[in-house]
């Protein structure tokens, strides 16, 4: 009993040191900077965190569409406070209000950070949903009313899309992010109960028919404010469906958090 309850004791003390040394590599060497590949202690190199991720952009509070020339004029909603995430809407939401209740992302899915989202969710490059998820976390704090969540969700993959990557990039966000929210997590909210074609395949009209009846929610939401995460928005059309879904089971309030948002639907 004394020699097990000493091995136990020297595996505990090996664990801890060798995350310090982590700790310590992870402060005095370099890496390579994800989007320009220059040494930088960081995943992003302070240079290329200037220059693509603190652009100022006016966004929908509901669905995150950028809103600027060429994009849905922005109205400012009744009763909202300025910049909250329900402060502006695009024509397309007032007209008819998706199920979700509002949206965060961070950037536009766009060239040079595009690559970030595809080398997490076809490279394994998983170290990317960590980062995405200290940014979302940051974006929160930042945002009047955008917090008090209940549950941290990840938008799910299908089991065979599962099964064929190994993991789902939407869970390697939320994860991390809901630690850092003091939230918890559940991988198995929601289950993905219809094998459904690649999204980025379809037209906008085809994707909402494609995941409309594709989710099914398993486990309490009722009266709960849920943190839906993914990693890329495109026509919102999955985050709706997963959506209707929480709201069917009592969810009183949903909220997008996802890295990109493309710039049109």
């Amino acid at each position: 009993m004394i020699r097990s309850s000493a091995r136990r004791t020297m595996r505990v003390a090996l664990s801890q040191v060798r995350a310090l040394a982590a700790r310590v590599a992870a402060v005095a060497l370099p890496n390579r900077c994800a989007l320009c590949g220059n040494l930088s202690h960081t995943m992003i190199c302070v240079a290329c965190d200037a220059a693509y991720w603190n652009e100022a952009r006016l966004r929908c509070g509901v669905c995150a569409i950028p809103l600027g020339i060429g994009q849905p004029r922005s109205h400012r909603s009744r009763g909202a406070r300025a910049g909250s995430a329900d402060a502006y809407r695009c024509d397309a939401c007032r007209a008819a209000p998706p199920p979700f209740d509002s949206t965060l992302a961070l950037a536009d899915y766009r060239a040079p950070l595009d690559g970030l989202a595809r080398g997490l969710k076809f490279h394994r490059q998983l170290a990317l949903g960590a980062e995405f998820a200290a940014r979302l976390a940051r974006l929160i704090d930042d945002t009047p009313g955008a917090s008090g969540f209940d549950l941290v969700a990840p938008v799910p993959l299908s089991h065979r899309r599962l099964v064929a990557r190994g993991y789902n990039q939407a869970w390697a966000i939320a994860r991390p992010l809901a630690r850092r929210l003091g939230v918890r997590a559940d991988a198995a909210l929601l289950a993905r109960v219809a094998d459904t074609a690649p999204q980025s395949r379809l037209d906008r009209h085809a994707r909402r028919d494609n995941v409309i009846a594709a989710f099914a929610v398993a486990g309490g939401v009722a009266g709960r404010h849920v943190a839906l995460v993914d990693d890329v928005m495109t026509s919102g059309a999955t985050l709706a469906a997963a959506a209707h879904a929480l709201k069917a089971a009592g969810a009183a309030r949903v909220t997008n958090l996802v890295a990109l948002r493309t710039a049109r639907d």
